[in-house]
C-alpha cells in the first residue's frame, strides 16, 4: 500500500514513445510535461535504452570508494559546457544537489568569517529534504507539521530587498533564474546581473538552481548564460538522465575535502553513462540549430491560444522550452488541467494561476501539431 502523499489523477501509463503515452487502456496522450521536465529527449529514446541495456550488462555499482569512468567523462563534459572551471558532484536528485550546494556555501562562509546564512528568493522552490524545504520561500511548503525547520535562511521579495539584506553573516545568496513552482516567472535580467556583481564585489557565493530551467530547457545548457553571468555554484537534476535518477552539481571554487559530503548512489555507471549520452545528443540539437526553431513554434502556438482566448488568459510567460500561461481566474486551473487530460494532452500546473508547458526538447511537429488540437479543444470545454 503506497503512502497518501500525492493528489493522482485516474490514469496509468504503460508505454512511451517520443512525445506520446498510452494508457493501460489503450489511449494516447500527448505529454507536454515530460515527466516534469525530465524526459527531455522523450520516452523511450531508443539511444537511450541502448546505452542502459549496454551498462547493465558490464556494471552498475562499485561505490565512489573507486574510480568511475563515466562519471568522470560527465563531470569533464559539464565542465566544458560551463567553461572548464567547475568541479561536479553527483547526486540522485535536485534535492540532493541544492542540498550539496548547502553545504558548499556554508563551509565557504565559515572559512571567511564563520558567515552561514543563505539568502533566497520569496516564490523560489529548491526541494523537499528538510534543509532545501527551509530554503523555499514559499509558505504553503512550510507547514507546522513538519517543523521546526533547519535556522540560517531568510527570504525577501526582490533583488533589490536581497541586496539590501546582504549583512556580515550572509555566506550565499540561491535563486531560480525561472521560477518553476513559482509560475513560470524569469526574474529581471539586468537586476540579476546587478546581484552577481554586489556578491562578487562583497565575496558571497551566488547559486543557481537549474534543476529544472537547466540542460537546455529555456534554450541554452545553463539558463546563466542567457542572464550572462557566471555563478559560484549551479544545480541540475531532471532533464539531466531522461528519467534516470541524477542530480549535479557544480562549484568554481575548490571547497570540499575528502570527506566532507557523500553518496552511495550518486554518479553511479548506469545513470553518468547515460547522462552523457543525453548531453551529446541535446548539445546536437542545440548546434544543429533545431533546438530554437522548436522554440520558436512552440513560443508562436502558445502566443495564438492566448490571442484567441483573452478571456480566460492574461499572457504568456517564460523562456525556451519552459513556457506557461496565466489564467486570469485561477479556479479555472485545474479544470483546464482536468479537461486536457480528458482530451488526451498533459499539461501542469505553477503557482496558483499558471498552466505550466515542459514538453520534451526533440518534440516532433506532428506532436507539436497535435498537441495544440487537443489542447484547444480541452479549453473550449473547459470554458463550458
Amino acid at each position: 500500500m503506497l503512502m497518501n502523499n500525492y493528489s493522482r489523477a485516474d490514469v496509468g501509463f504503460v508505454r512511451g514513445d517520443g512525445a506520446i503515452l498510452w494508457d493501460d487502456s489503450g489511449k494516447d496522450y500527448i505529454d507536454f510535461a515530460s515527466g516534469i521536465g525530465v524526459c527531455a529527449l522523450g520516452h523511450s529514446h531508443k539511444g537511450v535504452a541502448k546505452i542502459i541495456s549496454k551498462q547493465s550488462k558490464t556494471l552498475l555499482h562499485t561505490s565512489n570508494l573507486y574510480n568511475i569512468a563515466p562519471q568522470t567523462r560527465l563531470a569533464n563534459k559539464i565542465s566544458n559546457l560551463l567553461g572548464g572551471e567547475y568541479e561536479l558532484f553527483f547526486a540522485n536528485s535536485g534535492a540532493e544537489a541544492n542540498e550539496c550546494a548547502i553545504k558548499l556555501a556554508r563551509k565557504y562562509g565559515y572559512s571567511n568569517g564563520k558567515k552561514s546564512e543563505i539568502i533566497s528568493l520569496k516564490n523560489s522552490f529548491h526541494g523537499r529534504t528538510i534543509a532545501t524545504l527551509a530554503m523555499t520561500g514559499q509558505d504553503k511548503f512550510h507547514p507546522d507539521d513538519f517543523g521546526p525547520y533547519p535556522n540560517g535562511f531568510k527570504f525577501y521579495d526582490t533583488i533589490d530587498d536581497i541586496i539590501a539584506n546582504l549583512n556580515e553573516n550572509t555566506a550565499a545568496v540561491i535563486i531560480e533564474l525561472v521560477q518553476g513552482e513559482g509560475g513560470i516567472n524569469p526574474l529581471d535580467k539586468e537586476k540579476v546581473q546587478e546581484l552577481a556583481r554586489v556578491l562578487s564585489e562583497r565575496d558571497i557565493l551566488l547559486i543557481t538552481d537549474e534543476v529544472q530551467c537547466g540542460v537546455y530547457r529555456t534554450g541554452e545548457f545553463i539558463t546563466a548564460k542567457i542572464y550572462e553571468i557566471e555563478p559560484d555554484i549551479i544545480t541540475f537534476a531532471k532533464g539531466l538522465g531522461n528519467g534516470v535518477p541524477i542530480g549535479a552539481c557544480a562549484s568554481k571554487k575548490a571547497i570540499f575535502t575528502p570527506g566532507d559530503h557523500g553518496s552511495t548512489f550518486g554518479g553511479g555507471f548506469l545513470v553518468t553513462s547515460v547522462a552523457g549520452y543525453v548531453l551529446n545528443e541535446l548539445e546536437n540539437l542545440k548546434n544543429s540549430g533545431k533546438l530554437d526553431k522548436k522554440i520558436a513554434k512552440f513560443e508562436k502556438k502558445l502566443e495564438k491560444l492566448v490571442s484567441k482566448n483573452s478571456d480566460i488568459f492574461e499572457k504568456r510567460v517564460g523562456l525556451g522550452l519552459m513556457q506557461g500561461i496565466v489564467v486570469k481566474d485561477s479556479n479555472l486551473l485545474n479544470t483546464i488541467i482536468l479537461k486536457a487530460l480528458e482530451c488526451g494532452v498533459l499539461v501542469l500546473r505553477s503557482g496558483s494561476n499558471t498552466l505550466r508547458f515542459l514538453p520534451p526538447l526533440n518534440l516532433s511537429k506532428k506532436e507539436l501539431k497535435e498537441g495544440f488540437i487537443r489542447l484547444n479543444l480541452a479549453i473550449n470545454k473547459a470554458k463550458k
